[in-house]
């Protein structure tokens, strides 16, 4: 059975016995965990696109004059139910990521990994940061996560892929299990045996994978939501039965719902409410839902947290 899950306030005392989820600011959390204590450290900011992001929820049903039209000539009724949203714009974006990176560092255990989810636009600017913080001999890998989905502009090559950087705590002395990856097929089996084709291959740091399907099992409607697949590689590859792992910017808590698969710990850190909200329904922490009370005294927690990091 997986093990308990607890939500609680950056104002109380972590202990981390249970599953944990923080609703908080994540610098002032990652402040009060301890040192060398995870395996393996997910870290997916805002990539500062300079826009806010936005994912709308729709309820539907079927009507004879609704403002959908289906297949067969059906139609359907449409009701916003809600936007999820948050803003994605930084004045000094890398001074926003320094001092979480920096203190990441110390929070992974010597055998510990990073894994730093960025998208092109600062993904150079972010190795360079990560170089001076790490060293430039704790860097990993660069693995390229490729998809096929959105707008495909015709002036340019469509951008369809996201770079995570991988360092590690102690160049060397990093633990990575290949075997417990699973396999992928070849793309040319017929040039490889029998054998070989039906077992598969390891993934190499290219990896080909669809995002979360629209109306698949998985979707929380959470903005940015990035899948399950993709996160096993990691977790399964870089940390052991019953390890922990941390997300500073969980979101919608993919990283916990794997952990929760695979039987490793979890600590899941975000400010925003419906976030919270989001992860307590899709990881059983606690039986109902915030209230409007609720929302309104973490958003003003969070309010008051991003005061006092002005100075960060």
């Amino acid at each position: 059975m997986p093990a308990a899950m607890r939500i609680q306030t950056v104002g109380d005392a972590l202990v981390l016995d249970d599953d944990l989820v923080v609703a908080g600011e994540n610098a002032l959390v990652l402040g009060s965990l301890p040192d060398g204590f995870f395996d393996l450290i997910y870290m997916d900011p805002p990539f500062n696109t300079g826009r806010a992001q936005a994912r709308h929820s729709l309820s539907v049903s079927a009507a004879a004059d609704g403002d959908r039209l289906g297949f067969g000539g059906r139609r359907y009724r449409s009701q916003l139910l809600r936007t999820l949203a948050f803003d994605d714009a930084f004045g000094d974006y890398l001074g926003f990521l320094e001092v979480r990176l920096a203190r990441a560092r110390e929070l992974l255990a010597p055998h510990g990994t990073l894994y730093f989810h960025i998208d092109y636009r600062e993904a150079h600017y972010c190795k360079l940061l990560l170089d001076e913080l790490f060293g430039r001999e704790a860097f990993l890998n660069e693995l390229i996560w490729s998809y096929d989905y959105g707008a495909k502009p015709r002036r340019r090559w469509p951008a369809k892929h996201d770079t995570i950087l991988v360092y590690v705590r102690t160049p060397g002395g990093h633990w990575f299990d290949a075997d417990a990856v699973e396999r992928e097929p070849y793309m040319a089996p017929g040039l490889v045996s029998a054998e070989k084709a039906a077992r598969g291959k390891r993934p190499t740091d290219v990896w080909f994978h669809t995002i979360v399907p629209t109306n698949g099992r998985e979707k929380t409607g959470y903005p940015t939501q990035k899948p399950a697949g993709v996160l096993r590689r990691m977790v399964a590859a870089s940390s052991r039965a019953g390890g922990w792992c941390l997300d500073p910017f969980a979101g919608s808590g993919t990283l916990g719902a794997v952990c929760q698969a695979l039987g490793r710990r979890f600590v899941l850190i975000d400010h925003s409410p419906v976030a919270i909200e989001v992860m307590r329904s899709r990881l059983g922490g606690g039986a109902a839902a915030p209230g409007a009370d609720t929302e309104a005294a973490l958003f003003a927690a969070a309010v008051d947290q991003r005061h006092e990091l002005h100075g960060l």
